[in-house]
């Protein structure tokens, strides 16, 4: 599968947000070895962007002080 182009351009919220949230999923998963990435046989940024888009995985903004 590739990357979930239409979750995207339907995507209503800060995109900048799902951007930061996407690259740093695909980090967790590849310092892990994710056994999802070989499952699907995709790249690891296409896997955690569609975890985002259909809410598999959640994130959240921290305030900084």
């Amino acid at each position: 599968m590739v990357f979930p182009l239409e979750q995207l351009v339907e995507f209503n919220d800060n995109i900048y947000e799902i951007t930061v949230a996407a690259s740093l999923r695909a980090y967790q998963m590849a310092k892990v070895n994710d056994p999802e990435i070989e499952a699907n046989h995709d790249k690891v940024v296409c896997v955690a962007a569609r975890q985002l888009f259909t809410k598999k995985v959640t994130y959240r903004i921290e305030q900084k002080n």
